[in-house]
């Protein structure tokens, strides 16, 4: 099961913020395969996969737009009830704590990739091979 990095920009969720991250990284010929947006009492984190995260980086950097680097899970689940949460218990029952989760279905839809941030990235990987996600 591969992992990623992904950028995570942190600030005030005010009107913009979305529009001139996608603008900077557009014109830098950088495209966001994924991102993750919650608000929490007038904060956010925006979480982004790129295709290019050495372009991403300079880019945002020349803009002067702050954020840090964090490696995510990239799991590719059946798309199907119950299949997340066979996956968030098995890393309960391993006390690794999930940060942060998002998902998209596979084009072709039997799949569902799902990206999740945990405490605990190396023993998170131990746990999820040790079953085979094609159960999942």
């Amino acid at each position: 099961m591969p992992t990623t990095t992904q950028l995570v920009i942190s600030g005030e969720s005010r009107p913009g913020v979305l529009a001139q991250v996608a603008q900077v990284l557009g014109e830098a010929k950088v495209n966001i395969k994924a991102f993750s947006a919650p608000e929490v009492a007038g904060a956010g984190k925006l979480r982004l996969l790129v295709a290019d995260l050495e372009g991403a980086r300079a880019a945002l950097k020349a803009a002067k737009i702050k954020f840090v680097e964090e490696i995510a899970l990239i799991l590719s689940l059946k798309n199907k009830p119950g299949a997340l949460r066979e996956v968030a218990d098995l890393l309960t029952k391993a006390r690794i704590n999930i940060k942060c989760g998002y998902c998209t279905p596979s084009r072709e839809g039997k799949r569902a990739i799902v990206v999740l941030a945990v405490s605990n990235t190396a023993k998170a990987l131990t746990v999820l091979r040790d079953q085979s996600l094609d159960e999942f």
